[in-house]
């Protein structure tokens, strides 16, 4: 990413995350771009997952990026989205939203009493549609410090 990340030596960077939005449906799609969203447990539309920026993670983003909005999540953000739209694993379990994120920043997503995934609702007032040689949808790829926006407008 060009956003001037400090990089520790795990190759992760220390305290951020980066939410990862499906845009594009399924129809169309190439076989390893479905499998790479897939990996990520975005399998619908309008869902979202949280990552680590790790190598690994940022080339799979720059293979998805045609069909994901993505970027930097804060800190306000990420706990709205955890206590609006986050799904305990166990039914009937209530979710803390600061204990989540300790956890997140301590171990991968997955390993957190949350479901990996978040379902969102289309985007209030639409998707802002930037012209692109005529085609596209305009918040595709990178929006870095813009996806709070975006989120809180799907939530």
């Amino acid at each position: 990413m060009r956003s001037g990340i400090i990089k520790n030596n795990t190759n992760e960077v220390a305290g951020k995350m980066i939410l990862v939005i499906r845009i594009a449906g399924q129809v169309g799609l190439d076989s390893d771009i479905i499998e790479a969203l897939n990996r990520i447990n975005i399998r619908r539309k309008y869902s979202a997952a949280l990552l680590h920026p790790t190598k690994e993670n940022i080339a799979l983003l720059k293979k998805i990026r045609n069909v994901v909005a993505y970027g930097e999540i804060n800190k306000e953000t990420l706990s709205e989205l955890i206590k609006r739209r986050g799904q305990p694993k166990e039914k009937g379990k209530k979710i803390n939203p600061e204990a989540i994120i300790e956890q997140i920043n301590k171990k991968p997503f997955r390993e957190a009493d949350i479901k990996p995934f978040f379902r969102l609702h289309p985007p209030r007032k639409g998707i802002e549609s930037k012209k692109h040689f005529g085609v596209g949808k305009g918040v595709l790829g990178d929006n870095k410090e813009q996806i709070n926006d975006l989120v809180r407008r799907m939530l």
